[in-house]
C-alpha cells in the first residue's frame, strides 16, 4: 500500500507508463510474503524476483519507492540471518554498479544508499545467523559433555556394584557360614559363646541384606535402559525344570508335598538358585540321567532334593566340590539353612537342603 500511494502521488514526476510503475511497485514489495516463508526455495526465488523489481524502478523508470527500497533491506537481512550469505551479497551487487555506472545523479545517490544500507541489513543478518550457530553448537557440545559424563558415572558404580558383589558379599556371606559352622560343630561350647556366633551370623545376615538393597540401588543407575526382570522363586521352578529337561533331553521330575504357602523372598530364591545349580551339575556330570526334584513345605523349614541317577561314585566328588557345591551352600548358609551333598543311596547323586520358613528368620539371597 505505501508503494502504491507512493507512485501514486508522484505519477507525474515518474519516467514510464503508469501501470508499469505499478506492476513494479507490486512486485518489489509483494515477494517478501514468500521471502519470509520457510521454504528455502521459494525464499531466494522471491528474493530474485524483488530484487530485479527494485532495480527496474530504479533504471530506466527511476521510480524506487520507500516501500521497495524497505522491502530490499529487510530481503538482504533475511537471507543474511538464514545462512543465504552468497545470495545476499549478489543482490546488493548490482546496485554498486548502478552507482559506479549511472548518469544520473539522483539514481547514483539512491543506488549509493541502497547499496550501503542493504550491506548493513545484510551484515547484521549474517552475524545474527553466525551467533545464534555458535549458541547451537555450543548447546549440542555441552550436551555431549553431560552425556559422556553420565555414562562415565554409569560405568563407575556399576564397577563399584561388582566390586561389592564379587568381594564384600562373599566375604561376608563367609563370615555367616563360619560362625554358624563354628555354633554347630564346637564340642562344649558355652551357652554364651552359641548365643555371641549366633548374633555373628545374624548381623552378617542382616548386612547382606542392607548390601542388596545397596546392589539394587547402583545397578539401576548404572543400566538405565536395560531390560530387568524379577528375582526367581518356587513360582518359576516349574519352568527351571522344563528347561533342564528341554536342555538335557533326559526325564527331570517335579515332586512337591505339603501345604504350598508363600515365603520370604529371599529363601524362594535361594531354593530356586539350589535347585537351579543342582540341575547344572547334574547336567554336567550325570549327562542323560533322570532327575527328580523334590519339594516338600514344612511348618518349621523348607525341604529340597535333587537327586539323579547317574554314576554318582566317590570319584566324582573332586570334581563336583568346586564352586557351584560351595555357591549352594553358601546360599544356604545366608538365609541360616543346611546343604548336604554326596552319593545318594542306591546310585546316583543326591543335593539336599534345608531351608528355615520361620517368620522371624532373616533371609537374603546372594545376588
Amino acid at each position: 500500500m505505501l508503494s502504491l500511494s507512493e507512485v501514486l502521488v508522484r505519477s507525474a514526476d515518474l519516467a514510464g507508463g503508469f501501470a508499469a510503475l505499478l506492476l513494479l511497485a507490486l512486485a518489489s514489495t509483494l515477494p517478501l510474503a514468500f521471502v519470509l516463508g520457510t521454504g528455502r526455495l521459494a525464499r531466494s526465488c522471491a528474493a530474485l524476483a524483488l530484487s530485479l523489481a527494485c532495480v527496474l524502478s530504479l533504471v530506466p523508470f527511476g521510480g524506487l519507492t520507500v516501500g521497495g527500497v524497505v522491502a530490499q533491506l529487510v530481503c538482504v537481512y533475511v537471507l543474511g540471518r538464514a545462512g543465504a550469505t552468497r545470495l545476499g551479497g549478489l543482490l546488493v551487487l548490482p546496485y554498486v554498479v548502478i552507482a559506479l555506472g549511472s548518469h544520473e545523479e539522483l539514481t547514483r545517490i539512491v543506488a549509493v544508499l541502497v547499496a550501503t544500507l542493504a550491506s548493513a541489513a545484510a551484515a547484521t543478518g549474517i552475524a545474527h545467523h553466525v551467533r545464534s550457530t555458535a549458541q547451537a553448537h555450543s548447546a549440542t557440545e555441552q550436551a555431549f559433555a553431560d552425556t559422556l559424563l553420565e555414562h562415565a558415572a554409569r560405568g563407575e558404580r556399576a564397577r563399584i556394584a561388582r566390586e561389592l558383589h564379587d568381594v564384600v558379599a562373599h566375604h561376608i556371606s563367609m563370615i555367616a557360614v563360619q560362625a554358624e559352622t563354628a555354633r554347630l560343630t564346637t564340642p562344649g561350647l558355652p551357652t554364651e559363646g552359641a548365643t555371641r556366633l549366633l548374633a555373628i551370623g545374624d548381623t552378617a545376615r542382616t548386612a547382606l541384606t542392607e548390601m542388596r538393597r545397596l546392589l539394587g540401588v547402583l545397578r539401576e543407575d548404572a543400566d538405565t535402559g536395560i531390560q530387568r526382570r524379577p528375582q526367581p522363586g518356587l513360582a518359576q521352578l516349574m519352568d527351571l525344570v522344563d528347561e533342564s529337561r528341554d536342555a538335557a533331553g533326559s526325564r527331570t521330575r517335579l515332586i512337591v508335598s505339603g501345604p504350598i504357602t508363600p515365603l520370604d523372598p529371599g529363601i524362594e530364591v535361594t531354593a530356586y538358585r539350589i535347585v537351579q545349580e543342582a540341575l547344572t551339575n547334574a547336567r554336567r556330570h550325570a549327562p542323560g540321567a533322570a532327575v527328580d526334584v523334590e519339594l516338600r513345605y514344612g511348618d518349621q523349614d523348607l525341604a529340597l532334593r535333587v537327586r539323579d541317577n547317574g554314576p554318582g561314585s566317590t570319584a566324582d566328588l573332586p570334581a563336583l566340590s568346586g564352586h557351584g557345591l560351595l555357591g549352594m551352600r553358601e546360599r544356604a548358609a545366608t538365609v541360616g539353612g543346611t546343604l548336604r551333598t554326596g552319593p545318594a543311596p542306591g546310585g546316583g547323586f543326591v543335593v539336599e537342603a534345608r531351608l528355615p520358613v520361620k517368620p522371624e528368620d532373616e533371609a537374603v539371597a546372594l545376588p
